[in-house]
């Protein structure tokens, strides 16, 4: 009788040490399982709908989780004297204006701006030089010229009316707006170097801001972000009576990216 008494808790024993074992094998391999689950890795190269549906086809995009590169041969896709007699695109000067020695060239511009801009604590000055990308690739500058002076009477005569005209190397860009940016509307110009976008003289609505700051631009809806956004206006002041408008004077209102050219 002993012995199958201890015979039976021998079998009632291993028959838990068996349980013990199996409870814990099947944790084990639950917790393998789920140690080996495949994640998915974001590449963020999706390039943002705003930029696509609106830069045209001169202008190649890229982007990774932080910025937007934008590459251009930085040359229009218009009509203007500065593509020389000759081209298919080629008109004559406005009567009044003339034209600067040499005709445009092609040019390697390579401009990164942030995806989700936001203002800077200190604003720093625009410089000579590119500061923006037109929607056709073209660059934009500031309302100063050689020297970090105003355009000057003398200059202004130099402008076909897109507002832009052609300068050291050939480099073709837009100081004013013009028949092929922006005349008196509220079309998207491009975006600057801070990633913020720019536009012509009017709001969304058709009327001129009357709340922009001193670097020309003002939070509020726009075409492209009906939610709100830091945007540039074209100025509402005609410069020197010459029936243009300076697309951008002043700072940045967010942090500039690169341009290279």
């Amino acid at each position: 009788m002993k012995m199958i008494k201890t015979n039976k808790n021998w079998a009632l024993s291993a028959c838990i040490a068996l349980s013990i074992i199996a409870c814990s094998k099947d944790d084990s391999n639950t917790t393998d399982s789920s140690s080996t689950t495949t994640t998915t890795t974001t590449t963020c190269t999706e390039i943002p709908s705003v930029f696509s549906s609106n830069y045209k086809s001169a202008v190649t995009l890229s982007a990774n989780c932080t910025s937007l590169t934008l590459k251009s041969k930085g040359v229009p896709d218009h009509v203007t004297p500065y593509w020389g007699s000759g081209n298919a695109l080629y008109e004559a000067q406005t009567t009044g204006q003339t034209v600067n020695p040499g005709t445009l060239q092609e040019q390697v511009f390579v401009m990164t701006i942030p995806l989700n801009p936001v203002a800077a604590t200190t604003k720093e000055e625009t410089s000579l030089g590119p500061i923006g990308m037109a929607l056709n690739g073209v660059a934009i500058y500031n309302d100063r010229e050689g020297g970090n002076v105003p355009v000057d009477s003398g200059t202004l005569k130099s402008f076909d009316r897109g507002g832009a005209h052609s300068g050291p190397g050939g480099l073709y860009h837009y100081h004013f707006n013009g028949d092929f940016t922006s005349d008196d509307d509220a079309k998207l110009i491009g975006w600057l170097r801070d990633g913020f976008p720019i536009y012509g003289r009017k709001d969304k609505d058709g009327t001129y801001p009357s709340n922009l700051d001193s670097n020309g631009g003002h939070t509020g809806a726009t075409t492209d972000y009906p939610n709100g956004i830091y945007h540039y206006h074209c100025s509402n002041v005609n410069y020197m009576d010459s029936g243009f408008y300076v697309l951008k004077a002043g700072s940045y209102h967010g942090t500039k990216g690169t341009f290279t050219f």
